[in-house]
């Protein structure tokens, strides 16, 4: 029998609801199995500074210690409610938010929490090996923190599933943990969960630009209509954060360090760059180029039937929803998507009802835009003349509007032979992923050392210093 106050904090009275219980003694096991197979490789008698969730307050809902990763108490926390809360938009806008989920939108509302659910356990399997070639203790600590805190928020779609949505709920949160990324028989639902993440850069870029697709989706669920989903999402994006000031930083550490080189070296081309020790910023560009583009796909099609049903029935908002100022129901209203005409892009107004996907992917690229306006800061205040830009939105795109046409990094529609030409001057190529490779043969875990091609944060963990021990090895 698992203590529900010492075992799995909660704000949502689990010691008294016995079905959910039985539920989750079900479950957690096989968690547990998942989690000693496909989570962070040979650490599991690590102990780790790592914050754990205890209570949903803002001064105090996190605490720090260290804690074995198999021990980490994977909490349970939504928002608390408002009482006052409605429906925001849609139909149903102006009606009070519902607390049990609407029969009618059952098995919509559950494929959007599976969705969602998926990607947790997704991401910690893409990143399990990472551990063995870390460029520093304190790198090491915050991938930890990002696996258990992924756990943690599939533990928090698990319990949606399980509290709501009965048989078909624990059948499907047991799919979640059958599922592996890149899997060819039983893969992850989203294609970028597919990916491999076999290095360091390619980590930094995931946590930067496909853990922000996590934030603007959270934030659309945030939104919904049925309480429980929006007030657990609410909660999940307070830990969100700090996975994309990982990534930020991290690759803001990259390039600082090897623009530190560069100086000191008087070097530029890339081949010189990279026979010091350091990671080039072409190729820096390439592996952003690939990474963003990736997860431009993840936002589904430009116009889709479903995003409009979903925002029609109260399911699930825009960003920042009540901050529009508009009507909320979205009945005439209009939105612009692009598509390929006769070898062109053509600008196109379309419902923007339907154009949901387009709207919450544009949020988005607004906001790396400012992310890397910061990376640009740091190449300028080292004076090197390079430009770090982002392609254009339909550049090697899967899905949606430009899935199938071949588009360059400024928007050119070229023949598949002319794109094909140049794939590898504009994405990671097997050369670059070798070369970035052999720079992570070994981890580096003295405390406050770090690997030569990454420059050390401006400060440590929750005020600690940079050689504090974050991660003791047992």
């Amino acid at each position: 029998m698992i203590n529900y106050t010492e075992k799995i904090p909660n704000n949502v009275d689990l010691g008294r609801d016995r079905v959910l219980q039985r539920a989750l003694e079900h479950w957690q096991p096989a968690y547990m199995g998942w989690w000693y197979d496909m989570g962070p490789n040979e650490s599991h008698n690590y102990e780790v500074y790592l914050r754990t969730a205890i209570s949903v307050e803002p001064d105090g809902w996190a605490q720090f210690g260290y804690v074995k990763m198999p021990d980490y108490r994977w909490g349970i926390f939504l928002q608390p409610r408002d009482e006052k809360r409605e429906v925001n938009f849609g139909i149903h806008k102006g009606q009070p938010a519902w607390q049990e989920v609407p029969g009618e939108y059952r098995s919509t509302l559950r494929r959007v929490i599976v969705t969602q659910g998926d990607t947790e356990p997704a991401s910690v399997e893409q990143q399990r090996m990472l551990g063995a070639s870390c460029p520093s203790m304190y790198d090491l600590r915050n991938i930890f923190q990002v696996n258990v805190e992924e756990g943690r928020h599939l533990w928090a779609m698990v319990y949606l599933l399980h509290r709501y949505f009965g048989r078909d709920g624990r059948e499907e949160a047991e799919s979640l943990l059958a599922r592996r990324s890149g899997d060819a028989d039983n893969p992850r639902i989203l294609g970028a969960f597919n990916e491999a993440t076999p290095d360091w850069l390619a980590f930094y870029m995931f946590t930067f630009f496909t853990d922000r697709d996590g934030k603007f989706q959270l934030c659309a669920l945030a939104e919904s209509g049925f309480d429980p989903l929006a007030r657990t999402c609410r909660f999940m994006l307070t830990e969100e954060a700090h996975h994309m000031f990982i990534g930020e930083t991290g690759i803001s550490r990259i390039i600082q360090r090897t623009c530190e080189v560069m100086k000191e070296h008087k070097v530029e081309d890339p081949s010189d760059v990279r026979a010091l020790g350091v990671i080039d910023l072409p190729t820096i560009q390439r592996y952003l180029n690939f990474h963003y583009s990736v997860t431009l796909d993840l936002y589904g099609s430009d116009v889709s039937s479903n995003a409009a049903n979903y925002y029609t029935n109260g399911l699930k908002g825009r960003f920042e929803e009540t901050k529009i100022g508009d009507d909320h129901v979205l009945s005439e209203a209009l939105y612009p998507v692009y598509e390929v005409i006769g070898g062109k892009i053509v600008k196109k107004e379309v419902p923007a009802l339907t154009a949901l996907n387009e709207r919450l992917r544009d949020d988005y690229i607004k906001e790396i835009e400012s992310g890397v306006s910061r990376w640009q800061r740091v190449i300028d205040k080292a004076g090197i003349p390079f430009r770090l830009t982002l392609p254009h939105k339909g550049f090697h795109r899967a899905i949606g509007n430009f899935a199938g046409h071949f588009i360059s990094l400024d928007g050119e529609v070229l023949s598949e032979e002319a794109w094909k030409q140049q794939e590898y001057k504009w994405l990671p190529g097997p050369p670059d992923h070798a070369f970035v490779q052999s720079l992570m043969s070994g981890r580096v875990v003295e405390p406050g050392k770090f690997a030569n091609w990454i420059a050390p944060p401006a400060r440590g963990i929750n005020n600690q210093p940079l050689n504090f021990e974050y991660v003791r090895f047992n």
